[in-house]
């Protein structure tokens, strides 16, 4: 792949770098002469780098196109573990908020029950116990919601008024 300066350009974005040079002219920024070289030296431009060299000294827009962004680490590890950069995360969240608007409520409240049933094992039986035993809850939950999802089976819904044999 070709470095981005190494690009060459076609005449949109030739236009656009003209377009922009003669916005700074009628700012002020550039006198009759250097817009005539410039533009001159636009429609001569072969690559990006070329263009760039010619607005380097003007402050945008100059018409280019914005360089690639590299992902930061950051990013790299979200997208690849699937954080909040991924784009299935936002599906999801966007999902989620359609679930709770369509149910008319929130999700259960599973981590307080959970944490309300170690306190209350922690000050009983000790805090290994309350943390095993809260352990085996999650993970019983969570196998029986996987199977559930994996049959295709979905919660049942309340059965609305009947309807009039009429209607």
């Amino acid at each position: 792949m070709a470095r981005h300066d190494e690009i060459r350009v076609g005449d949109a974005e030739r236009d656009a770098v003209m377009v922009a040079l003669h916005d700074h002219f009628a700012e002020g920024r550039l006198d009759r002469g250097e817009l005539d070289g410039r533009l001159d030296a636009v429609l001569s431009a072969r690559t990006r780098g070329d263009l760039r060299a010619l607005v380097k000294d003007l402050p945008a827009p100059t018409g280019l196109p914005e360089p690639p962004k590299t992902p930061s680490l950051d990013q790299g590890m979200a997208v690849m573990f699937g954080g909040p950069g991924h784009p299935a995360w936002h599906r999801r969240h966007r999902h989620m908020a359609a679930r709770r608007h369509r149910h008319g409520r929130p999700p259960f409240p599973a981590f307080p029950v959970l944490l309300g049933v170690f306190l209350v094992l922690a000050f009983t039986a000790g805090p290994g116990t309350g943390f095993l035993v809260v352990l085996q809850i999650a993970l019983a939950v969570w196998v029986v919601r996987a199977v559930l999802l994996a049959f295709g089976v979905r919660r049942s819904r309340r059965p609305g008024p009947p309807l009039s044999p009429g209607a």
